[in-house]
């Protein structure tokens, strides 16, 4: 598979309470499902990731300007990967990176952690593939060898 992926390190989970052991958690699942030659981290990551800007209720707050302004350094850090995909763990900032991507039609797509876990298990049902690219919408499982057990 060539779809390259990148991850979003959520605040409430990475940065402002487990640190560090939970995003090496992260990593070893995402790298699990997609391939480790298939994921590109941000820089910085981890407890020192960015925020992405819709976290403490501002996703919901009706600021949507000054929301967006505080995603743009997200912004610029997500495009310095090349990922085709953000995973997002997280649903805030699930819908602030896909808002973010939105506003000015960046190349990346947002999807969720737990979209590319049940994709990996061959569980995903059609409903589900319907905001995923082109590229994600007809895979079976990210790795073959796995649906001969």
């Amino acid at each position: 598979m060539k779809i390259k992926f990148t991850v979003q390190d959520p605040c409430q989970i990475v940065r402002k309470s487990y640190g560090d052991p939970i995003a090496d958690d992260l990593r070893f699942v995402v790298k699990s499902v997609v391939g480790e030659e298939n994921f590109i981290d941000m820089t910085p990551n981890k407890s020192n990731n960015y925020c992405c800007g819709g976290g403490g209720g501002f996703l919901q707050s009706g600021y949507v300007d000054a929301r967006r302004a505080y995603g743009k350094l997200k912004v610029e850090q997500i495009l310095a990967t090349k990922a085709d995909y953000c995973i997002a763990p997280c649903h805030n900032c699930h819908a602030q990176i896909h808002d973010l991507s939105d506003q000015r039609d960046h190349a990346w797509g947002t999807v969720h952690l737990w979209t590319l876990i049940c994709l990996s298990l061959g569980i995903l049902g059609p409903n589900e593939r319907e905001y995923l690219g082109d590229d994600l919408k007809e895979v079976d499982v990210f790795h073959p060898e796995s649906s001969l057990y």
